[in-house]
């Protein structure tokens, strides 16, 4: 129910497609179902995005290619949540005999500075010794906290997330510390 303020070209396109959708659906009778899914990740994420650029830096740092990660707003808060538990959600969506729309998220947030803190104590490292602040990667507008309610998902999908905050990083990390030791792999993808 919370109204649109996108802050951002990608959120304006999200925007636009959600009403889209819904436009579609009512004034031609598609099925057209919207899942508002926030922040989703795993360790396919994309290496342009903080969580991965977070545990790719921390596996860089443990093995001795990298002594430092520049980071813009550690005190943003994130709802972020597993791939995996969203893409069960987009299943379930598209399976109701009615298109809806729903919103998918954890409904807890933490911030930045909470996904370093635990994602470099996966690696036993301090991530204070090693995350430097740099204006550079501060957003122009940027959104202090974003939180999601799924208690419609919950209602008419039975949906949950079943991926905790703590498995979600420590699987991330652990992917990248393993894909360090493939043969021919260079530190070329961590940039700061």
């Amino acid at each position: 129910m919370t109204p649109f303020y996108p802050r951002s070209p990608y959120g304006i396109s999200k925007s636009t497609g959600f009403d889209l959708s819904r436009n579609y659906r009512e004034a031609y009778g598609l099925f057209c179902a919207s899942g508002i899914l926030f922040n989703h990740e795993s360790p396919r994420r994309g290496f342009e995005f903080v969580t991965r650029k977070i545990t790719s830096s921390v596996a860089a740092i443990k093995a001795g290619l990298r002594n430092e990660l520049r980071l813009g707003n550690l005190d943003a808060r994130r709802d972020w949540g597993h791939a995996l538990d969203y893409v069960r959600a987009m299943h379930l969506i598209v399976q109701e005999d009615q298109p809806d729309d729903f919103v998918i998220a954890t409904g807890e947030t933490h911030s930045v500075r909470d996904f370093c803190e635990l994602a470099f104590s996966y690696a036993g490292l301090d991530y204070a010794q090693y995350v430097k602040v740099d204006k550079r990667f501060l957003r122009p507008a940027e959104v202090d906290l974003l939180v999601g309610d799924a208690s419609k998902a919950k209602r008419v999908l039975g949906w949950v997330p079943t991926y905790t905050f703590e498995e979600l990083a420590a699987e991330m990390v652990e992917a990248d510390l393993a894909d360090l030791q493939l043969p021919g792999r260079t530190a070329s993808i961590w940039t700061s």
